[in-house]
């Protein structure tokens, strides 16, 4: 039973952004992400991401309190951060929820390893080749 009370922190990444997540586990479904409850996030897009996670655990995300800050990066991308963060916290609260969110979509556990390609060396661009001129 004591396994079951112990306070849950993960991190979710996208990008350049950082979410830390903590699930307290005796709660009431809140969920707030930087001090801003869940059902106040703007735009509708956002909030809808970081719900989908909750909406699959039902059961659990209505027992416990989850915290998240995010920082870093732009909102589609603290959206996709704090989603993964709070995915991962479920599954280590409940880890039947697993193969919930892994058939649903890999992304809810699973980080997103694409970034931005690396400027080339005498160019301003990372791919587009410079202008020719020939005069």
């Amino acid at each position: 039973m004591a396994a079951k009370t112990k306070i849950v922190q993960t991190t979710g990444k996208r990008k350049q952004s950082i979410a830390r997540a903590t699930l307290y586990p005796t709660g009431k479904g809140i969920v707030r992400v930087n001090h801003v409850p869940i059902q106040h996030i703007r735009p509708n897009l956002a909030r809808e991401r970081i719900m989908e996670p909750l909406m699959l655990a039902e059961d659990t995300a209505n027992k416990v309190n989850i915290i998240v800050r995010v920082n870093g990066g732009g909102w589609q991308g603290q959206t996709e951060a704090a989603r993964l963060a709070i995915a991962r916290a479920l599954v280590e609260n409940n880890k039947k929820l697993k193969k919930t969110f892994l058939d649903y979509d890999r992304h809810l556990l699973v980080q997103d390893i694409r970034r931005k390609e690396q400027r080339k060396p005498n160019d301003s661009k990372a791919r587009s080749a410079r202008q020719k001129s020939y005069r």
